[in-house]
């Protein structure tokens, strides 16, 4: 049986045979759904990439998680790296239910999350193609709770769809996550405890509700 495929270790290749330090960087659009996520992604990136982030999150619910989100995001990048923009696309959370529905009773992890994901992803490979990026990339891989194949089979077929090269990913490997909650911790982040949409949050309440000691608060 083959192995199945190191996206760590492809990322690592591709990065290898970048322009050397000095030289001009390509430029990457990174879709990120928060600051935490998008902490350790940028310390891995901003040595070999010009990053601009996207904040594509339709799926964010309630809008004040949303704003929430986006502004904490908004303040890690001013003091992490203030040469890095931070591009806020418009929220429509509408478009998600279209594109999750019949599948709201899926289970975490399963075909709801998958068309999410290619929610977000196409919207920046779109977004890339657009304003002449040379790369994108997305920070979901960073949670341990994401599948990375899922998420590089689907920036490949972006890939080919839009014609912008997807930097293959699996930012949790070598202490990745670990490295988040550091820099979470650093730069005093809010780290929200569950993944963002309404499902997954009222999951998350009744996972608390069921728990033996009560529900845990949040993190």
């Amino acid at each position: 049986m083959a192995n199945p495929p190191n996206y760590a270790r492809e990322m690592e290749a591709v990065l290898a045979r970048l322009a050397p330090a000095g030289d001009e960087k390509p430029r990457l659009l990174l879709h990120a759904c928060c600051g935490p996520c998008s902490s350790a992604v940028l310390e891995q990136l901003l040595a070999h990439f010009a990053v601009t982030i996207l904040y594509y999150n339709p799926n964010i619910w309630p809008a004040a998680e949303y704003h929430r989100r986006a502004g904490e995001l908004e303040r890690f990048a001013a003091a992490f790296a203030p040469a890095v923009r931070v591009v806020e696309a418009a929220y429509d959370p509408d478009r998600y239910y279209a594109a999750v529905a019949g599948l709201e009773a899926e289970p975490e992890r399963g075909g709801r999350c998958t068309v999410c994901y290619r929610l977000r992803m196409e919207e920046a490979a779109r977004y890339a193609a657009e304003h002449g990026f040379d790369w994108f990339c997305t920070t979901l891989s960073i949670s341990p709770h994401k599948d990375a194949a899922r998420i590089n089979a689907i920036g490949r077929e972006l890939e080919a769809q839009y014609g912008v090269r997807h930097l293959p990913n699996d930012f949790k490997k070598k202490n990745g996550y670990k490295r988040s909650l550091e820099l979470s911790a650093e730069y005093g982040l809010y780290r929200q405890d569950y993944c963002g949409c309404e499902f997954s949050a009222r999951r998350a309440a009744k996972n608390e509700e069921d728990a033996p000691d009560g529900p845990a608060g949040t993190t």
